[in-house]
C-alpha cells in the first residue's frame, strides 16, 4: 500500500538520504540520475524557477517528450509547489495558443524541436515572459517581450531554493489538458494524492518491488507518462524512459535495460503483436504489463512474449477504477472494482443518476473516500466542474454495464469524443480545424472502428455555395494546421447534415450507422502521406511514414 500522504519531492529527499547512489532513472541512449543527483537537481532547478519569479500555484507550460529534462523540470517546479502543465507535443497553432493563454503561464519550458511552433502562432503569447529551452542547440527566435534561456543560462548563478515548503497531498501537482467534448480542452487539476492512487490502482503494488525496472516510453503530457516516476521512487525501483514508443526498438530496450514491468497503452500492443513472430519472442525479462485496452489476442500475446497481463480503466480525472487481478475472463472487460484503491466507488446510473439494474447500460460515475485521490476539477472552468461532479460523484460520460460476477464493460462514449492511437480527440476541435478552410460551410467528425483497435476519424463536410474542394486538398490543408493524430482518415462531402429540429444539433448517430459508404474517401487507399512528428508511434500504417 502506497502512502497517499506523501509527494514526489518528499520521497526523493528521503531516498537521497538513505540511498543516494542508487540509480533511479535511465534515459534510453542517454544519461541517468541517482536519487542523490535527482535531489540536487530538484533543489537547483527550484532555485532557478524562483529567480524567474515562479511561485506556489503558478502554472508553467511544458512541451517536451519523456526525458531527463522533462523530469528535472517537474522536480524543480514541484519543490516550489508550482504546477507543471504539460502540453501535447503535437499541438500547434490555435490549440497551442489556447492552452498557453488558458493556463495563464508566464514561463514555458520547451524542447528545441518545438521552439519553431511558438514563432508560428498568429497571436502574441499572452503573458509569457520566459521560454526555457533545456536542450538548446540553435539560435533563439526573436519574439517581442519574451526572453529565451538555455539550461546553462537558466541555472547558472541561481541560488539554491529557499523558503520552500514541501507540497502536500492536496496541492495540485499537474494540470493535464484532456479532450474537450462539449467545448475547448479542459485542464484537469491533479493533486499529489491522486498520483499515488493512480500508481496503486494501475499496478498490483504487492507484486512489484525495488528489484523491478519499469519501462516507460510514454509522453509526460499524459498520466501514463507521469505515474511511473511516482511509483518507482515510492518503491525504490528503477525507471527507464524513452522519448517515444518505437515498435522495432521496444523489445531491444526491454532486454538491454532489464525491464521487468511496463504499460501497453493505446495501440502499442497491436503494433507489437502485429510484428512477425520470432523464436526468441519470449526470451525477455518483461514479466508483467498493464494492457489497456486488451486486444482480442491477449492470451496469445501472454504466451508469445512470456508476460503476465492485467488491464484497468481510468481517466485523467480519476484513479484507476477497475482492474483484473489474476485470470482475465475475456478481452472486453475492464476488470472488477478494486475497492482497496483510495476507497474508490463506482455506480452505473441513468440520466437522473438513479442506479441502473445489473446488466443494464448506463453512465459510469465515480467517487473516492480518501481525500485528494481524485481530480479537484477543471482549471478556470467552475461551471463545467460543478456539472461533472454533481451529486458528489464524477460523471465520466462513458457508457458501461456490469455483469452478475462484478466485471465491468465499456460500451460506448456518451461524450462526443474519439479515441485514436492512444489519444482522446474532441470532435469539436477536429471540426474547428476543418471549418477553418474557406470552402467549408460546416462539418461533423465521427469515430469509425479501426482495424488496429480504437477509432479512425471521419469528417463529413458541407461546402459553401459556389465553392469547390477535394478530399485530398482538405487533408493537405489540415496537415499544416492540426496535430497529426487529428488529421482524418475518411472524408465525405455531403449536401447537408441531419439535425434535430429544436436545437439544430447534428444527429451523429445517423452518420455512424452507415459511416463507410461508397461515397467515403479513404486517404490510406489514396496514398496521402501524413508526415510523422517526433511524438508519434513508429511503424503504424502504409500511409504514415516510418523512421
Amino acid at each position: 500500500m502506497l502512502d497517499y500522504r506523501s509527494t514526489l519531492p518528499r520521497v526523493i529527499a528521503e531516498r537521497a538520504e538513505s540511498n543516494p547512489d542508487r540509480i533511479w532513472v535511465q534515459e534510453v541512449d542517454g544519461g541517468s540520475l541517482t536519487f542523490g543527483q535527482a535531489n540536487a537537481v530538484m533543489d537547483t532547478w527550484a532555485g532557478a524557477f524562483q529567480r524567474l519569479g515562479v511561485q506556489s500555484g503558478d502554472r508553467v507550460v511544458t512541451m517536451m517528450q519523456a526525458s531527463l529534462n522533462s523530469l528535472q523540470t517537474w522536480l524543480g517546479l514541484s519543490l516550489v509547489r508550482a504546477i507543471d502543465t504539460g502540453v501535447n507535443t503535437d499541438y500547434r497553432g490555435r490549440m497551442l495558443t489556447y492552452i498557453i493563454r488558458n493556463s495563464g503561464a508566464k514561463v514555458l519550458v520547451v524542447a528545441q524541436k518545438y521552439v519553431s511552433r511558438l514563432t508560428e502562432l498568429e497571436v502574441p503569447l499572452g503573458g509569457v515572459e520566459y521560454v526555457i529551452v533545456p536542450d538548446a542547440s540553435e539560435t533563439f527566435p526573436n519574439i517581442p517581450r519574451v526572453s529565451f534561456l538555455s539550461a546553462k543560462e537558466f541555472v547558472d548563478g541561481s541560488p539554491a531554493a529557499h523558503d520552500v515548503q514541501l507540497p502536500q497531498p492536496w496541492d495540485i501537482a499537474n494540470i493535464i489538458y484532456t479532450s474537450g467534448t462539449t467545448g475547448p480542452s479542459k485542464g484537469v487539476q491533479i493533486p499529489w494524492g491522486q498520483w499515488y492512487a493512480f500508481a496503486e490502482g494501475a499496478f498490483d503494488t504487492a507484486s512489484v518491488n525495488e528489484d523491478d525496472v519499469f519501462y516507460a516510453p510514454l509522453a509526460p503530457f499524459h498520466g501514463g507518462g507521469r505515474m511511473p516516476a511516482l511509483l518507482t521512487a515510492a518503491i525504490n525501483a528503477r525507471l527507464v524512459v524513452r522519448s517515444q514508443f518505437s515498435g522495432t526498438a521496444f523489445w531491444s530496450d526491454v532486454r538491454t535495460y532489464g525491464c521487468t514491468v511496463g504499460t501497453l497503452a493505446g495501440t502499442m500492443q497491436s503494433f507489437l503483436y502485429g510484428q512477425e513472430p520470432k523464436e526468441d519472442d519470449a526470451d525477455n525479462p518483461l514479466r508483467m504489463a498493464v494492457m489497456l485496452p486488451l486486444i482480442p489476442q491477449y492470451k496469445d500475446f501472454e504466451r508469445r512474449f512470456g508476460v503476465r497481463l492485467s488491464t484497468t480503466y481510468a481517466m485523467t480525472e480519476t484513479p484507476p477504477v477497475f482492474r483484473t487481478d489474476g485470470e482475465i475472463p475475456n478481452a472486453k472487460t475492464c476488470g472488477r472494482l478494486h475497492r482497496g484503491v483510495a476507497g474508490t466507488e463506482a455506480r452505473i446510473v441513468d440520466e437522473h443518476d438513479m442506479e441502473a439494474a445489473v446488466g443494464t447500460t448506463g453512465e459510469l460515475i465515480v467517487r473516492t473516500s480518501v481525500p485528494w485521490t481524485i481530480s479537484t476539477g477543471y482549471f478556470g472552468m467552475p461551471d463545467t466542474s460543478i456539472s461533472c461532479w454533481r451529486n458528489g460523484w464524477f460523471h465520466t460520460g462513458d457508457a458501461f454495464r456490469c455483469d452478475e460476477d462484478g466485471y465491468y464493460y465499456f460500451v460506448d462514449r456518451f461524450k462526443d469524443s474519439i479515441r485514436r492511437r492512444g489519444e482522446n480527440i474532441s470532435s469539436i476541435e477536429v471540426e474547428a480545424e476543418v471549418n477553418s478552410h474557406p470552402a467549408v460551410l460546416e462539418s461533423a467528425a465521427i469515430p469509425v472502428p479501426s482495424e488496429w483497435g480504437e477509432d479512425e476519424i471521419k469528417v463529413l463536410i458541407v461546402l459553401k455555395p459556389n465553392s469547390s474542394l477535394t478530399e485530398e486538398t482538405l487533408v493537405i490543408f489540415l496537415v499544416d494546421r492540426a496535430p497529426r493524430f487529428m488529421v482524418p482518415r475518411y472524408v465525405e462531402i455531403v449536401e447537408e447534415l441531419p439535425k434535430t429540429e429544436a436545437t439544430q444539433r447534428v444527429r451523429k448517430f445517423e452518420l455512424r450507422e452507415n459511416a463507410l459508404n461508397d461515397r467515403t474517401w479513404d486517404r490510406e487507399k489514396n496514398s496521402i502521406y501524413v508526415p510523422r512528428p517526433p511524438t508519434s508511434y513508429e511503424g503504424r500504417t502504409a500511409n504514415e511514414e516510418d523512421e
